[in-house]
């Protein structure tokens, strides 16, 4: 069974930081890559950031020199390092995986993220 668990989300006041990671299991982590994407209310469903199985990474613009997406392919987890955090980052926060044959999946629960003063 595949699973997609993201943790780190919280409320912080503009300028902070925060880390989030996604927990994976039932396929091969290694071979995958990972994304980030982020839904509110306001502006619906948002690719944020990617990370390729051989590391390349991407970023839409507007997170672009704050954000940071990671692997760590030992422990099955891709992070996500949100820095200098804006009002307009507020959202819930899902990973999804889209592996090497082809199949996708996101995590279900993600992890809210509320950048307020």
């Amino acid at each position: 069974e595949v699973q997609l668990m993201e943790t780190g989300g919280g409320s912080v006041q503009p300028g902070e930081s925060l880390r989030l990671s996604c927990l994976t299991s039932g396929f091969t982590f290694s071979t995958s890559d990972m994304s980030w994407a982020r839904q509110d209310p306001v502006t619906g469903l948002e690719w944020v950031a990617g990370i390729l199985a051989n590391g390349t990474t991407g970023y839409t613009d507007s997170v672009k020199g704050r954000f940071t997406i990671s692997r760590d392919n030992a422990k099955s987890t891709v992070y996500l390092q949100m820095k200098d955090l804006k009002p307009e980052d507020t959202a819930i926060y899902y990973c999804a995986t889209h592996t090497a044959d082809g199949s996708s999946w996101s995590g279900h629960q993600g992890t809210q993220v509320t950048v307020s003063s």
